[in-house]
């Protein structure tokens, strides 16, 4: 059974990760693991047993605080609790925490909330940039405004340049939940009729999962999240979760959603998204 490692820090704005996830899980077997990681603060002068003490009160009272919480997710959702467990974790570094816990636990997504749209410099260092950039571990982020339904579409934004390893990870996700897969891939220049076939027909001799594929000419003024955002609105389906995978360097979130020569740019899609990073 494949598992996700769900984060929360009991705010309202982290419940859509909780839902998204509480969703997922009901749609296919997934294991939940919710977990909060907390910092505190301890006097320098505390030995090593009195700090251990002190942190395992906190983690119980902590625990006390998660159950609740997660359980009036799944009552709000009509949804009842299978593979379920929660963790509290002590730690300065938030993101690290989370990133190592999905790596020494196997976990196959990391699923957390995002603030979504807001000014990218503010982004830009937050829990969820950090875990986006430096998991090896896939990562689903959904922001904290959208709604919650059955995955039911799922697209695949794709370069295309290494979309016979990536397909493969993709099908894998939308299969068991028999969601719709769409590729949409952008260009400079408009198609030729026999290239967009030829991809057709590369794309079945991987996978009989069947792909809707859009290739569409992107705007030279226009940046990757931009032109995903306008293809959006001109789609005859909403999808509810875009994949994407990131580029090699550690820079992809900035280089991706952050627009070239603007000073500021927000993030305004109300989509989760579906992370694999390729470091």
């Amino acid at each position: 059974m494949k598992k996700i490692l769900v984060t929360t820090d009991f705010s309202d704005h982290s419940k859509a990760g909780l839902q998204f996830a509480a969703q997922l899980a009901s749609q296919n077997k997934y294991a939940l693991t919710f977990i909060n990681v907390h910092h505190l603060q301890t006097p320098s002068a505390w030995d090593s047993v009195r700090m251990d003490q002190y942190q395992q009160e906190q983690k119980k009272q902590i625990m006390a605080q998660l159950v609740p919480f997660v359980e009036k997710i799944y009552e709000d959702l009509n949804i009842q609790p299978v593979d379920i467990e929660c963790v509290v974790e002590i730690s300065i570094l938030p993101n690290a925490c989370i990133i190592e816990y999905a790596e020494k636990h196997h976990y196959d997504y990391i699923c957390i909330s995002t603030r979504g749209a807001g000014i990218m410099k503010r982004i830009l260092g937050t829990i969820t940039a950090n875990v986006i950039n430096h998991s090896k571990v896939p990562v689903l982020v959904v922001p904290y405004d959208c709604q919650i339904f059955e995955i039911k579409s799922i697209l695949y934004a794709s370069d295309l340049d290494d979309y016979k390893n990536e397909l493969g990870k993709v099908v894998s996700f939308a299969k068991p939940l028999n969601a719709d897969l769409e590729l949409l891939h952008f260009i400079s220049n408009p198609v030729a009729a026999e290239h967009w076939s030829t991809l057709e027909t590369q794309i079945k001799k991987i996978t009989d999962y069947p792909v809707n594929i859009y290739i569409v000419e992107k705007k030279q003024n226009y940046n990757l999240v931009e032109a995903i955002e306008l293809q959006l609105k001109k789609m005859p389906f909403s999808p509810s979760l875009l994949v994407m995978f990131t580029g090699k360097t550690k820079n992809w979130f900035e280089r991706t959603f952050y627009s070239g020569n603007s000073v500021e740019y927000a993030f305004q899609t109300q989509v989760p998204l579906l992370i694999f990073n390729k470091l």
